[in-house]
């Protein structure tokens, strides 16, 4: 029986694609390998946000040539964002003449299509851009727990430093009722946490109220699961949302709300559309619905022109906002993005000693709640056991560890807060 493999890079919305990947490779009769090297077919899905995924790409793309040269017959394929860059295709095709099938982010619904090509004797490179989803297409999901649902593709804001419009389009929403009847299929199998996901998810539909309808026919179906959704844009995030939130116990009480920067100079020039104090506004509107809300948070350092007193603005932030998470970024050039063209780029020692300081604080912060949350119950979904450890997250995104045994696997469970260790919450299910 022949397997495949999928190397996936990016966020959550590429590791759900590579689940439908994985569903149309399941459906060809394929299994999964354990590895690249003991594959049939060998796939990529690529992501181009920042440098470093297209440098692991790459890399491995080393490794796997030399798979190719031992076995000839293996297909290799790369897919995603990264190819449907401008100039990517071509080049790829020239450094890595190995590679069977290139394809982009609007054409991989029809692998099987490519995959019949390559056994015949051809080589596909397929970077069209009409607008094509994988929709209606199997889906082989990791987790038998928690599960992603697509709600929209693309994006319209155009980031300064963001390559995403230029390699995954305008915005184009899903049907309400189609995806009612995913998320209601989901609960029917089992799945207790499902997370919606879109490049700026409040603007489904074209922004308020939509996205807190969807909200709100989502968590009326019986029995006991999760709602949670990302990404939102600070700009986008309306109240109706937060209230629905707050008035429903099967949505998760948790926001990913990224802010990028602290200083409202650095903003401007990210085309971010809010100020530093308009963020905090609507940090504060959060809390005053959802006072025990998680809230998590991207920072980039090192934008173009970006000063001490710029960076100093993003630490000020941070400690008024006290993220329960933070993902911290050093700003990487991408071709074809505004900010690639922007004057003052910032050296890497500058780069790299700030974010040092960024993760230092966060660190601390971290520390500091994850102590005060001692003695606190958590509801919480038992996702992974392991030597007679659970591990899950609560409702406001809290990961946890306790002691567990296997009949609670894939169940929510009640974990009272015992210890902290690094910024790390350890407890007993009582």
């Amino acid at each position: 029986m022949k397997k495949f493999f999928i190397n996936t890079y990016g966020c959550q919305m590429n590791v759900h694609e590579s689940e439908k990947l994985a569903g149309i490779l399941y459906k060809r009769g394929y299994i999964h390998a354990r590895s690249n090297d003991d594959a049939d077919i060998i796939l990529l899905n690529t992501c181009c946000i920042r440098e470093t995924a297209e440098t692991r790409v790459l890399g491995n793309l080393g490794m796997i040539k030399k798979i190719k040269e031992k076995r000839p017959e293996v297909i290799v394929g790369i897919c995603g964002c990264m190819p449907q860059k401008s100039g990517t295709a071509d080049m790829l095709k020239k450094r890595c003449p190995f590679i069977d099938i290139i394809i982009g982010t609007y054409n991989m619904s029809k692998l099987d299509f490519y995959i019949d090509a390559v056994e015949s004797g051809r080589k596909i490179v397929d970077i069209w851009e009409n607008e094509q989803e994988m929709e209606n297409v199997p889906i082989y999901r990791d987790s038998k727990f928690t599960a992603y649902v697509n709600i929209m593709y693309g994006c319209n804001n155009f980031c300064s430093y963001c390559i995403v419009p230029y390699v995954r389009g305008r915005e184009r929403s899903r049907d309400f009722n189609d995806i009612v009847n995913e998320v209601r299929d989901l609960i029917e199998k089992g799945y207790k946490e499902i997370t919606l996901l879109g490049q700026n998810v409040n603007s489904y539909k074209g922004g308020s109220p939509e996205f807190s309808k969807l909200l709100k026919a989502l968590s009326n179906f019986d029995g006991e699961y999760r709602i949670k959704f990302m990404t939102s844009h600070p700009k986008d995030l309306t109240e109706d949302v937060v209230e629905v939130m707050a008035s429903n116990d099967k949505i998760a009480n948790y926001i990913h709300l990224p802010v990028q920067s602290g200083s409202d100079r650095i903003l401007k020039l990210m085309n971010r559309k809010y100020t530093a104090s308009e963020y905090i506004e609507k940090i504060n509107m959060i809390r005053s619905y959802i006072p025990n809300v998680g809230i998590s948070s991207d920072i980039m350092v090192g934008f173009p022109s970006e000063t001490e007193d710029d960076y100093l603005r993003s630490e000020e932030l941070v400690k008024k906002v006290r993220y329960n998470n933070l993902f911290t970024f050093i700003y990487s050039r991408r071709s074809g993005t505004v900010a690639d063209k922007m004057n003052d780029q910032i050296d890497i020692k500058t780069k790299t000693d700030r974010i040092e300081r960024l993760i230092k604080l966060q660190f601390d912060i971290g520390n500091e709640l994850a102590k005060s949350f001692i003695g606190n119950t958590y509801r919480v979904l038992c996702e992974h056991i392991n030597d007679g450890i659970g591990y899950g997250k609560s409702s406001c995104d809290k990961s946890i560890s306790f002691n567990a045994n296997a009949n609670v696997l894939g169940e929510f469970v009640n974990v009272r807060i015992t210890e902290v260790k690094n910024n790390k919450l350890i407890g007993v299910m009582i």
